[in-house]
């Protein structure tokens, strides 16, 4: 079962409102992915929004403002130093 940290729907795309095609892991890769799962570093989108033209998996910026949305909401309970040991990289 996925839980974001972001949002507490994930029927509904994070991004345009649309129904959900997909759950994004904003920090992503082998070791990364995991560790979005258990931490919640997810986002509900639709494929437009996922892996379209504009979508998150080719628009850095897009990928680089949900990177920080997750890390800032993630230090809101923890300390800076424990999100560096999880991904290893401060967005802020």
């Amino acid at each position: 079962m996925h839980k974001s940290i972001l949002v507490d729907c994930l029927d509904w795309c994070y991004v345009c409102g649309r129904p959900r095609q997909a759950i994004h892991h904003v920090f992503y890769g082998t070791a990364n992915r995991k560790i979005s799962d258990k931490e919640g570093f997810i986002v509900p989108l639709c494929n437009d929004c996922h892996t379209g033209p504009h979508g998150v998996h080719f628009n850095r910026e897009l990928d680089l403002e949900l990177k920080r949305r997750c890390e800032k909401k993630y230090l809101e309970n923890h300390r800076l130093a424990e999100f560096m040991d999880l991904i290893g990289r401060n967005y802020l």
